[in-house]
């Protein structure tokens, strides 16, 4: 896909790894649309990057259908939609309350917000960005009309003790991508799937210092934690290189997740 005044939507697009596929796609050429919750820091990454920010709840239906058609009007159908939008949750299957010894089971609420917001939420805009893809005239020798690019998680096939509903939400997007690629391969519409590893994202910003340097040295090689803009550049990579479809690529410096 030639990025090059292609227009792209990004979900969870303000902060993150879908600010950083945002600024690494708005240098390559391409007119960008942030989807988001976060409406101030949004629209300073869309300010920075000459793109727009629309407020975008990936639940809700008429939410993303709404953003989809501003991000229409401003920049014409997008055929590229990145999925970045995503929570991390953490709770065991059961629990023992420390109080009072009470042996609970996960919180049901959690485990349906999670899932909701990870992988309902994922198809909700990948499917309706790839209904309006397939409307798109083709382009180049192989017809292509579009490409989608989701983010899972090595918790996805390797979920650690209170991932379960995190490694659920992920693994559903890993098992979505094959599917939907068939789906849409008659239309020429690519569907891939990243798994990222330990990246250094906000939600590592809460931990203390050396917290974040002890998880980046259980990475093998390079023995950190991996770099948002590292993320960008495989995204990139896959718009680019049409052969890049129906699968899921590990993205975790030959990281595989003990237990606990």
């Amino acid at each position: 896909m030639e990025l090059q005044d292609t227009a792209a939507i990004i979900t969870g697009g303000a902060s993150g790894l879908g600010e950083a596929s945002a600024r690494r796609l708005a240098a390559a050429g391409a007119r960008v649309a942030l989807f988001d919750l976060a409406e101030e820091r949004g629209r300073m990454v869309a300010s920075d990057i000459g793109g727009l920010f629309c407020r975008c709840d990936v639940t809700d239906e008429a939410s993303v259908e709404a953003a989809l058609a501003a991000a229409a009007a401003a920049h014409g159908e997008a055929r590229i939609a990145i999925n970045c939008a995503g929570i991390a949750t953490g709770q065991k299957t059961v629990n023992r309350r420390k109080e009072s010894g009470a042996i609970v089971p996960h919180d049901l609420a959690s485990f349906t917000r999670t899932v909701a917001i990870n992988l309902i939420g994922t198809f909700n805009v990948a499917s309706k960005a790839a209904a309006r893809m397939v409307a798109l005239p083709p382009r180049g020798e192989d017809g292509e009309r579009g490409v989608i690019v989701m983010t899972a998680s090595v918790a996805a096939e390797d979920g650690q003790i209170g991932q379960a509903a995190y490694a659920a939400s992920k693994g559903g997007v890993a098992s979505l991508t094959l599917p939907m690629a068939r789906d849409l391969s008659r239309d020429g519409v690519r569907v891939m799937t990243i798994l990222p590893g330990l990246f250094h994202t906000p939600m590592f910003d809460t931990l203390p210092p050396e917290v974040q340097v002890a998880l980046g040295a259980s990475v093998p090689f390079p023995s950190r934690l991996g770099k948002p803009a590292e993320y960008a550049a495989l995204v990139q990579s896959i718009c680019e290189n049409p052969m890049l479809n129906g699968t899921t690529i590990r993205l975790d410096g030959a990281l595989r997740m003990a237990p606990r």
